[in-house]
This record gives C-alpha cells, sequence and structure tokens, in this order.
C-alpha cells in the first residue's frame, strides 16, 4: 500500500508503477500529462563529444510505437472487468471500432494510467493532457469516461512555429504545426 509522500521527490521509471507504489488516493493538486504521442519514432539520447560536436554513441530512450501483443490485450481485459464501468464500455467500444492496432494499443496504454491518474488528483485538482490530432478525439473521450464529461473544462491548441519537417519526412499532406492539450478538472 502506498505511503503518503512528504518530501520534495523524483521519481525514474514507468509513471503507472510509480502510481500504484508511491501515491495515496487524492493527493495531487495540479497533473501535466505529456506522454508519448504515438508517432511510430524511435527518440535518441543525443551525445555530445569534447568539441560539442554530435557523437555516433546515441542510446535509444524510447520507443513511440506501441503494439497490440499479449501484455496489451492482457491490459485491455484488465480494464474491461476490473475498470469503472464507463470506462469498460469506452474501451469495448473503441475496440469494436478501431480494432487491434497500433492506436488501439496506445489507447489501452494512455487510459490505465489515466484511471490511476484520476484516483490520485484531488477532487479539487485539474489535469492537463498534451496530445496531438491524432489521438486527441480519442483520449477526450477516455478522459469524458474517466472523470466524467461535466469536468471537460477546454481544449487548447498549442500552435508550433515548424512543421518539425514533415515534408522531409515524407509528409504529403498539409503540414502538422499544432499540438492539443485537454484542461479537465
Amino acid at each position: 500500500m502506498a505511503k503518503a509522500i512528504t518530501e520534495n521527490t523524483l521519481f525514474y521509471g514507468d509513471n503507472l508503477d510509480i502510481l500504484r507504489d508511491y501515491f495515496i488516493d487524492e493527493c495531487v493538486d495540479l497533473i501535466y500529462l505529456d506522454p508519448p504521442f504515438n508517432s511510430s519514432r524511435n527518440y535518441n539520447v543525443l551525445f555530445k563529444d569534447e568539441q560539442g560536436l554530435d557523437s555516433e554513441a546515441q542510446i535509444i530512450a524510447f520507443e513511440d510505437t506501441w503494439h497490440w501483443n499479449e501484455e496489451t490485450s492482457h491490459v485491455y481485459y484488465y480494464l474491461i472487468n476490473h475498470g469503472p464501468d464507463k470506462v469498460a464500455c469506452i474501451m469495448e467500444m473503441l475496440y469494436k471500432s478501431i480494432g487491434t492496432n497500433q492506436m488501439m494499443a496506445y489507447l489501452v496504454m494512455m487510459t490505465v494510467r489515466l484511471v490511476e491518474l484520476h484516483r490520485v488528483l484531488k477532487p479539487t485538482g485539474c489535469i492537463y493532457l498534451h496530445c496531438d490530432p491524432t489521438a486527441s478525439h480519442y483520449l477526450k473521450v477516455v478522459m469524458d469516461a474517466i472523470f466524467g464529461i461535466e469536468n471537460y473544462e477546454n481544449e487548447i491548441s498549442w500552435k508550433r512555429t515548424t512543421t518539425k519537417n514533415d515534408y522531409k519526412q515524407g509528409a504529403i499532406n498539409w503540414p502538422r504545426v499544432r499540438d492539443i492539450i485537454c484542461h479537465l478538472t
């Protein structure tokens, strides 16, 4: 059972494990969540050599690609059988409509964490979820099921100054120049 944290503490690791192991119910005032965006990219830790030039030695920090596999299926069925009723309903509808693909795997990963974040958020607290337009509409529906549709405050559109080289990466459509921040209380 988690104990109340009484000192400033920095955690390193999977936020799901940390939330479950270290955070009691209703102990957090403000949550800003900037998770991976399901971008299908690998992100590296960049190193510089003594002259400040890029080093060839790079370490993959994380892979932002989600796969439907045995672990994802296990978490999905946990949410269906043990999650809040509205969450189980939304997850079943998403599963039936979009199937077992990378987006559904991403939504399962996010949903189980959002349920825990709801548990630790004080009734007077608020949450900001930073995401991109490819999943924001799905995440909004999931958050409505978890936090309650009446607690939705706003969708903040964050316009970037560049397109993150969308065209150089092979984009053939309009460039993506904004992220979404969903705000709930």
